[in-house]
């Protein structure tokens, strides 16, 4: 072991990496540290000549991180989150919490949240924030690295989700397929069967994070493979595309419910074996050795009791 190369590395030289690599800049860092620039920028030049990297170079206004430094970035953030339970070992008390929490997820999945994350922010944390993202730019990889605690997203349950082991899957929400449509599809008045749904075109959800879904890979083997005419990022454009045209969107039961995208559609139940939907919490294990992650992973695990989905 490196004692020497150790000694010249201190944890205020890696919260400041971590912290860079969430904002990307020098200011907003010092803002989240409470120290000056002037003192970020002398941390992270300490830390260029101890790794012996750039770390971050500027891209016209903008300071991007190197491979190297988001080749590093989950090590650090699990190094952090290590010491960070060594230093909090108390209970983790909420009305006392002045930090952040940051999830991830699709805009439409934060409507089916919404009611449960307004109670968590305003009664829960009252004087802490809530930062949330959006999966498209902050999906597993900022996971990884720390950028977020959580990701809560719908997928298909019966599958394995993804190849990266250091994540953890809990189900935390079950739900089903319903097919929307416009109300002058010619499908709006009669059974859907499955030969009528192969026979139409769709709209479908990207996700290049997420491996094919069951229900797809179900369908090409025992029927044929759907016709997906339009791939959208989010339920709720699909919803309105529904609405000027004739393809069909498969979604979540509990969002189409209480989408404003959706009213107005005819939904129509999936005539096909799906497997096992629903919305899962996605956290880096890692990260567990924070008491103030470990009570937030309790309340969203919590969200079916919290009413969600019901005005």
């Amino acid at each position: 072991m490196d004692f020497d190369g150790l000694s010249r590395v201190s944890f205020k030289h890696l919260t400041a990496l971590h912290v860079m690599l969430d904002t990307n800049s020098v200011t907003k860092s010092a803002e989240i540290l409470s120290v000056t620039p002037s003192s970020v920028s002398k941390t992270i030049a300490q830390l260029r000549e101890i790794l012996r990297d750039e770390l971050f170079y500027r891209d016209g206004t903008q300071l991007t991180p190197t491979r190297y430094a988001l080749k590093i970035a989950p090590l650090v953030h699990s190094m952090l989150a290590s010491m960070n339970g060594l230093l909090n070992q108390t209970n983790f008390i909420p009305n006392r919490f002045e930090g952040r929490f940051s999830l991830s997820m699709r805009e439409s999945t934060f409507e089916l949240f919404a009611k449960p994350l307004a109670h968590l922010t305003n009664d829960c944390i009252p004087n802490g924030k809530l930062n949330i993202l959006t999966k498209a730019k902050y999906g597993f990889d900022a996971l990884m690295s720390g950028q977020v605690d959580f990701i809560i997203l719908p997928h298909d349950v019966s599958q394995s989700p993804t190849n990266m082991k250091d994540l953890i899957w809990e189900p935390i929400l079950e739900d089903e397929f319903v097919c929307l449509m416009s109300p002058t599809h010619p499908l709006a008045n009669q059974e859907l069967t499955i030969e009528a749904y192969l026979d139409s075109q769709h709209v479908g959800i990207t996700d290049s994070e997420l491996n094919r879904p069951y229900f797809e890979q179900t369908l090409r083997q025992t029927h044929r493979a759907r016709d997906v005419k339009v791939m959208l990022p989010d339920f709720g454009s699909a919803a309105i595309l529904c609405h000027q045209s004739d393809l069909l969107f498969t979604c979540s039961k509990k969002w189409a419910d209480v989408a404003m995208q959706a009213k107005g559609l005819v939904a129509k139940p999936a005539p096909f074996d799906y497997g096992r939907l629903g919305y899962s919490l996605v956290w880096n294990k890692a990260s567990i050795n924070d008491h103030s992650i470990q009570w937030l992973c309790n309340y969203l695990r919590g969200l079916i009791d919290n009413n969600v989905g019901r005005s």
